[in-house]
C-alpha cells in the first residue's frame, strides 16, 4: 500500500468538520441552538455541536461537514438573520470559548470603573492586582476622603480615562 493510499484511507475514516457562524436575533441564541437541535434529529443531518458563545451575542456556531447541512438546518427557524461568510478555525474557536480574565492587562495606577458590588458605577484607581486570589485593591476617586477597598476581579468593567 501506498503512502498516498494511506493518506486518503485515514483522510476518509475521520469526518472533516468546519465552524460555521449563524447570526440570530439578540437574547435568541439559546432558543434558535434548541430549535437547530431539534431540525437536526428530524432530518437526520450531520451536525457534530452546536456552541452558543458566552462572550459574543447573536450568533450561534455550528460544527458541521459543510456549509450546505448549515442551510438545511437553519430553514424555516424564526429567529435567525443569516449566515456569516467563511468559516472558522479551531484557534479562533479557542479565542472565543476561553474566558479571558478581567484583571489580565492590569496594573498599578489604572483606572477602571466598578461594575458591579455596592460601588457600582464609580471610577477608582487600581493600587495593587492579586491574580492568586482574583481580587483588586482599588482608591475610590470619587470619594471626599481616600477609601481603599478590595473588589473581586469580576466587577471591574475595564480601563477608563481619570
Amino acid at each position: 500500500m501506498s503512502k498516498e493510499s494511506k493518506k486518503s484511507e485515514v483522510s476518509s475514516k475521520a469526518p472533516l468538520s468546519r465552524f460555521f457562524m449563524v447570526r440570530t436575533t439578540a437574547r435568541q441564541e439559546v432558543n434558535v441552538a434548541l430549535m437547530i437541535e431539534l431540525n437536526t434529529k428530524g432530518l437526520n443531518a450531520n451536525v457534530y455541536s452546536i456552541v452558543v458563545p458566552p462572550g459574543i451575542k447573536s450568533y450561534v456556531i455550528l460544527e458541521v461537514p459543510a456549509l450546505h447541512v448549515v442551510y438545511k438546518v437553519i430553514k424555516d427557524i424564526k429567529h435567525i438573520k443569516g449566515t456569516v461568510m467563511g468559516s472558522l478555525n479551531t484557534k479562533q474557536m479557542e479565542e472565543m470559548l476561553i474566558p479571558k480574565s478581567p484583571l489580565e492587562g492590569l496594573k498599578p495606577g489604572d483606572c477602571v470603573e466598578i461594575a458591579a458590588g455596592p460601588f457600582r458605577g464609580l471610577k477608582a484607581k487600581v493600587i495593587a492586582v492579586d491574580l492568586a486570589k482574583g481580587e483588586v485593591t482599588l482608591n475610590i476617586l470619587e470619594a471626599s476622603y481616600r477609601l481603599q477597598v478590595t473588589v473581586p476581579g469580576e466587577y471591574i468593567r475595564g480601563k477608563v480615562p481619570c
